[in-house]
């Protein structure tokens, strides 16, 4: 099994050694085993698993140095993509993975404890809530996130994790010209700049991505993110 996950990676350059395999390993294990009574993910076959969850996740460093990346926060984690194989892949990362779901994040931990991984750590609660603590807020290099919302809900929740000069990541199915076109304004009361769109296919197959690259520009206004349920249910113009 390891086998198909080494060969898929070198398609991304990536070489794993003993350790990083048996902790994908673990990983994939505790995945299939709790997914069987909680909602985790609808991918558990072991090759579609590691295309579209651990290469995908992976895939982030065709849009960033990840070498210059120390802390990053992971929005709406879920079952740890892509942060837990950012983790494992590139140890030097301090990694925080946040989920409004407590029993998701008792799978985390699990995965964590399990696979021995140090200086990352799964936090419960809502973005809103942890982005206007100060331990948290503009504290970060990169942001990333895989959750599906819109990119100026998504932005809201995101940019005022990241400190100015930093980066947030969302990962995107496919053409996203028109929502970018649409978030612009957005992202920018948010403090955020377009710098680029990186799109791919996911090696081996004819899945579309593209990262959105924004750059943080200017402080976060004190307001923002708004309190719950706001930037979903009205997203910034």
């Amino acid at each position: 099994m390891s086998k198909i996950l080494e060969s898929k990676l070198q398609e991304l350059n990536i070489t794993l050694n003993e350790n990083q395999s048996e902790q994908f390993q673990i990983f994939y294990n505790l995945l299939t085993e709790w997914n069987k009574v909680m909602n985790l993910t609808g991918i558990t076959e072991y090759e579609e698993v590691v295309e579209k969850h651990f290469l995908d996740s992976l895939a982030l460093i065709k849009a960033v140095n990840i070498q210059k990346v120390h802390k990053i926060i992971d929005i709406g984690t879920g079952a740890g993509f892509p942060g837990i194989p950012l983790k494992i892949v590139y140890p030097q990362l301090d990694v925080t993975l946040l989920d409004s779901l407590n029993k998701r994040v008792r799978f985390l931990d699990t995965v964590i404890e399990n696979a021995g991984l140090c200086g990352i750590k799964a936090i419960h609660g809502r973005a809103e809530d942890y982005a206007k603590q100060p331990d948290y807020r503009e504290n970060y290099d990169l942001c990333v996130s895989r959750a599906v919302a819109n990119l100026a809900t998504l932005s809201e929740y995101c940019i005022p994790y990241i400190h100015i000069g930093g980066m947030f990541i969302p990962y995107k199915s496919g053409d996203v010209e028109k929502e970018v076109e649409h978030s612009k304004n957005a992202i920018s009361i948010l403090g955020g700049d377009i710098k680029d769109i990186v799109k791919f296919q996911l090696p081996g197959t004819d899945i579309g991505r593209s990262f959105i690259i924004i750059e943080k520009v200017r402080m976060t206004a004190k307001k923002y993110p708004r309190k719950a349920g706001l930037p979903s249910k009205e997203p910034l113009a």
